[in-house]
């Protein structure tokens, strides 16, 4: 059963969000995603919320480090968020946010299209299980 994250990292999601809908409101659909993370990170760095860009973790296999991922964004410690600048999501996009949940032990992350009209759409919301 997904327990839901506590109250202090869903104001955080909250307030990434909104960061994320002014990107938006400002620029629109059809940039490309190094855009919108660009972009995010300096609304992000408006509101003083911490964060951390293009993170890298480790990816393990059987207790060897096999390589390595970056996180688009990892917000205070506590967050993640993958980017994207897409026509539409698809369960690839999901299934990869999933994994950064598991490989760093964090509970929630979102994913987040700006390549919507409107952005409420091109949001998901994960709960690492």
């Amino acid at each position: 059963m997904l327990q839901e994250p506590d109250e202090r990292l869903d104001h955080l999601a909250h307030e990434v969000i909104g960061a994320a809908i002014e990107v938006h409101r400002v620029l629109g659909p059809g940039y490309l995603e190094q855009h919108y993370e660009e972009a995010l990170c300096v609304e992000l760095k408006v509101r003083q919320i911490p964060f951390e860009r293009q993170k890298a973790i480790g990816v393990i296999y059987k207790e060897q480090t096999i390589g390595e991922s970056r996180l688009d964004l990892l917000i205070a410690d506590a967050l993640i968020i993958e980017l994207k600048a897409v026509e539409a999501l698809a369960p690839i996009h999901t299934a990869q946010l999933i994994s950064y949940l598991k490989m760093t032990g964090k509970k929630l992350g979102l994913l987040i299209n700006f390549n919507v009209s409107v952005l409420k759409n091109g949001i998901r919301r994960i709960i690492s299980s």
